[in-house]
C-alpha cells in the first residue's frame, strides 16, 4: 500500500511541474494539480500539507529528474579530458536539461517564488550550491584547466544558453548553439 502512496504523490509532484512550467507559480493550485493528474478533486491536499509543501516537493523532483541516469554518468567519467570530450559532454548536458523543457520552466518559475518564500529559497540556495560545487569538484578532478572559475563561469553561459533555447529558442540557431558551446569551452577552459 506505501508504494502505490508514493507512486501517486510522485505523480502528483510531476503534475505539479507540468502547471509550473505552463502556467507559472500563480496557476500553481491543488485543484490544478489534481486536474493535470487526473486525479479526483482535494487528493493533492491530502499528500501536500500547503502550497509551500508542494513548491518545495516539486524543487526536489526537478532536481532528481535532471541528473544523468547511472550509464550517462559512467560514460561522462570515464571520457578522456580535453577540451574537446569537454565540449561533447556539456552539449550532452544542455541537450538533456533541455529535453526536460517542462522541468527547466519549472525550475525558473520556483527560483522566481522563491524570491518570497524563504524556505524554497533555502532549498534552492543548497541544490544549486552543490551543484555548482559537483561541477568544479568533476572539472578539477578531471585535470582540465582553469580550475574553478572556468568550471562557474560554464556553468553561468550554459544555463543562459538554455534559458535562450527553451524560451526564445528563435534566438540562436541549433548550428549557432553548438558554435557557442564550442567557443565558451575554448575561450574558458584554456591551458
Amino acid at each position: 500500500m506505501v508504494r502505490r502512496n508514493d507512486e501517486r504523490r510522485a505523480a502528483l509532484i510531476d503534475a505539479a511541474i507540468e502547471v509550473l512550467a505552463r502556467e507559472g507559480a500563480r496557476g500553481l493550485t491543488f485543484r490544478a494539480v489534481d486536474t493535470e493528474a487526473a486525479v479526483p478533486v482535494g487528493t493533492a491536499s491530502n499528500y501536500f500539507a500547503n502550497r509551500d509543501d508542494l513548491l518545495i516537493q516539486a524543487g526536489t523532483r526537478v532536481y532528481e529528474r535532471l541528473q544523468p541516469d547511472e550509464a550517462t554518468a559512467a560514460r561522462m567519467m570515464a571520457s578522456t579530458v580535453d577540451r574537446e570530450s569537454y565540449a561533447k559532454l556539456m552539449r550532452e548536458l544542455i541537450g538533456r536539461v533541455s529535453a526536460f523543457r517542462s522541468g527547466y520552466l519549472a525550475l525558473l518559475e520556483l527560483r522566481l517564488e522563491a524570491t518570497r518564500r524563504p524556505e524554497l529559497r533555502t532549498l534552492l540556495t543548497e541544490r544549486v550550491r552543490a551543484d555548482v560545487d559537483a561541477i568544479v569538484a568533476g572539472h578539477e578532478d578531471s585535470g582540465l584547466p582553469g580550475g574553478a572559475t572556468a568550471a562557474r563561469l560554464l556553468y553561468l553561459a550554459f544555463n543562459w544558453l538554455v534559458v535562450e533555447q527553451l524560451t526564445l529558442p528563435e534566438v540562436f540557431s541549433e548550428a549557432e548553439r553548438e558554435q557557442l558551446v564550442q567557443a565558451a569551452v575554448e575561450r574558458i577552459v584554456t591551458p
